[in-house]
């Protein structure tokens, strides 16, 4: 009796603390995951992203952006990737992602290679994984592990896409809402917000920062009104870069923006207010110390990339990201 009561209070143990449940989708990844299914896959994916982004720094930022709207919305899945249909709706149209998400063509590309190599093999959410690594990579930004195995969702979510995206107009205290819902750490917030350091941005979610905000350094925001005229519709569309110093470049160069009362949208400067803020310290420990932020920064994207992953029996491996299986 004494020994099968001892059994029973372990298993309920195990159970609670999750050892062993066989529940946990991050027991189903493994960074080798494709060595016998498509030994290639990984080579495959570096080798075309290298080569996107050597045609187009730019598209670094905007598939290191793709991995970030697709996790944040439903976890990594790759529903971001899903097109409109008659009888589907996507997230392409959310406000945060339409007329502004790019990369589509790349992972199309990557997806087709890997199609005629390893049919039905290698999904499209790891894809988006591993480009945003390379990606990043390709910038001289860190490298960090990716584990794979995850699954392509079968759904998407224009809702949440609206509703859980940070936004450019976000106060400090939205943002960090906003990443607490994806179980985010505020030092984790700013670490990932750091991803800006390499982009670009549209006139439209900077145009009230220059233009009517006081925590600004007056001669950057004089630049920025060159790129930006005040009429609301009038050059909407013209881009700048997050970091106008280093575009392309995966440096600290964004939290030196900050500190210089530099930071081209409201949600970014919102991390630094001239050492009276909670992230304060972090932003200026980063503009000193590239090193920390590298480290970090690949912390937290290894935690982003398992944000709910579908694996095993659940969700597919679609054949073209675009669409679900028929």
């Amino acid at each position: 009796m004494a020994f099968n009561k001892c059994w029973l209070i372990l298993a309920i143990t195990l159970c609670v603390i999750g050892i062993g449940s066989g529940d946990d989708d991050h027991e189903l990844l493994s960074e080798n995951f494709y060595h016998k299914t498509c030994p290639k896959a990984v080579e495959t994916i570096r080798k075309a992203v290298i080569d996107a982004v050597s045609q187009e720094p730019r598209m670094g930022a905007s598939l290191l952006r793709l991995h970030f709207h697709d996790c944040f919305v439903q976890g990594c899945d790759a529903s971001v990737l899903l097109d409109d249909t008659l009888n589907f709706i996507g997230e392409k149209n959310s406000g945060p992602n339409k007329n502004s998400l790019r990369g589509f063509e790349v992972i199309d590309s990557i997806k087709s290679q890997l199609e005629s190599m390893c049919p039905s093999v290698v999904s499209c959410a790891d894809i988006l994984a591993l480009a945003a690594r390379d990606a990043v990579s390709a910038l001289k930004g860190p490298r960090w592990e990716v584990k794979l195995g995850r699954r392509d969702s079968t759904t998407a979510s224009l809702s949440e896409s609206n509703s859980d995206l940070p936004a450019p107009f976000f106060n400090l205290s939205s943002l960090i809402t906003a990443f607490q819902k994806k179980n985010f750490t505020i030092q984790e917030m700013v670490t990932l917000s750091g991803g800006h350091t390499i982009g670009r941005v549209r006139c439209k979610f900077f145009r009230d920062r220059i233009y009517n905000e006081s925590n600004i350094d007056p001669s950057f925001a004089e630049a920025m009104k060159a790129l930006c005229p005040s009429a609301k519709g009038d050059g909407d569309d013209n881009l700048s870069p997050f970091d106008s110093t280093t575009p392309d470049t995966f440096d600290n160069a964004f939290y030196q923006n900050l500190v210089n009362q530099r930071g081209l949208v409201h949600s970014d400067q919102q991390l630094y207010a001239n050492g009276a803020g909670i992230t304060d310290s972090q932003v200026f420990m980063y503009s000193r110390n590239f090193g920390r932020f590298k480290k970090d920064f690949a912390d937290a994207m290894v935690k982003m990339s398992l944000l709910s992953p579908l694996t095993g029996n659940n969700g597919q491996i679609r054949t073209t990201c675009r669409f679900v299986n028929n």
